[in-house]
């Protein structure tokens, strides 16, 4: 199963999650996607995310540490990597937040979704539960694939690669950080997700 964490603001319907779902289906692996609409908070977003691994495990068996791979992109980057080193299993990175509670910090207020102009509110107690979910480097980098753009606005690539040093994925010279030729990364990173769970163990 790949589970699709979006980033701040973002959603199902984001290029990215729309183009992977769609590959996925191509490869006939539709029912092994899910790509749920996070909640505004950290604590629920992750809540969810165990919730849907929880069901998947009680109804068919699912092991994490073989038969799951996170996708995650900026602030969803982040919630996999948490995530990742709580079940051991794979997580493919894009773009991820590194330092979340000190990034999002800047959010706190009044925002709308990408896609929807959907209201919503990042409360100032968003940040502390950001702070309170952090974990260290990764335990296994073998485990994860970073996608880090030199282009990205947002985040420093540096900062991602420094603290993914020892995990597979690649640099981009430029892009952005909505990685805008997703496509051109789209296979590599779907087939990492895909492959059988890394060595180390």
């Amino acid at each position: 199963m790949i589970l699709y964490l979006h980033g701040f603001r973002s959603s199902p319907a984001s290029a990215k999650a729309q183009m992977l779902a769609q590959a996925m289906q191509e490869r006939g692996l539709a029912q092994e996607w899910v790509c749920p609409q996070l909640p505004p908070s950290p604590r629920h977003a992750l809540d969810l995310a165990r919730h849907i691994v929880g069901r998947a495990q009680a109804e068919r068996g699912l092991d994490p540490a073989t038969g799951l791979a996170l996708i995650g992109s900026s602030l969803g980057g982040y919630y996999a990597a948490c995530l990742a080193e709580q079940w051991g299993c794979r997580a493919a990175l894009l773009n991820p937040v590194v330092h979340a509670a000190r990034d999002l910090a800047t959010q706190v207020g009044e925002h709308t979704l990408y896609h929807s102009d959907e209201p919503f509110s990042f409360l100032p107690e968003y940040v502390d539960e950001l702070a309170d979910m952090a974990v260290g480097r990764p335990v296994h980098p073998q485990h994860y694939f970073l996608l880090a753009a030199t282009g990205d606005e947002v985040l420093d690539w540096r900062e991602m690669t420094d603290w993914y040093a020892g995990c597979k994925g690649r640099v981009i010279q430029g892009s952005d950080h909505g990685l805008s030729d997703f496509g051109q990364w789209l296979p590599e990173v779907l087939d990492f997700a895909l492959d059988a769970p890394a060595p180390g163990r």
